[in-house]
């Protein structure tokens, strides 16, 4: 059990997996403010290009619902609700504009590492020859 224990321990202390933990919970909370930039900011501008149309509210029913003669809901209608799609799917493109816009940032911010000198090109055979004859020639 121990060992169980200790493996888990060290999975836990990993930094990739605490990286991810911080990660997923920014991004939870980082979407909860894009959903609020839609839907508090940016939809009402457009609603009036839409005639004041609510994209949640688009639906398109299949089954009406069934009232009884006292206006009680007997079953509810059965909707295919696209409006709410859409607004998702624009909830997810600002989303992944945003996050694009802030990694673009971020790897323009990284310093550049300079490059590394490249190390001189070892000699030919005829230069190696050369100094050896000239070595030679010093002591000589």
């Amino acid at each position: 059990m121990s060992t169980l224990l200790q493996e888990f321990k060290e999975f836990a202390m990993k930094g990739n997996v605490v990286d991810l933990a911080v990660g997923v919970i920014i991004g939870g909370a980082f979407g909860k403010i894009v959903s609020s930039l839609v839907a508090d900011l940016v939809m009402p501008a457009i609603s009036p290009l839409t005639g004041g149309i609510s994209f949640v509210n688009l639906k398109w029913t299949l089954l009406p619902e069934q009232i009884d003669a006292a206006g009680k809901v007997l079953k509810a209608a059965v909707t295919l609700n696209y409006g709410n799609f859409f607004q998702n799917v624009f909830d997810f493109l600002i989303v992944a504009a945003a996050i694009f816009a802030i990694v673009k940032m971020m790897n323009s911010l990284k310093r550049t590492e300079p490059a590394a000198e490249a190390a001189p090109a070892a000699p030919c055979a005829q230069e190696v020859l050369l100094g050896e004859i000239r070595d030679l020639l010093k002591k000589g």
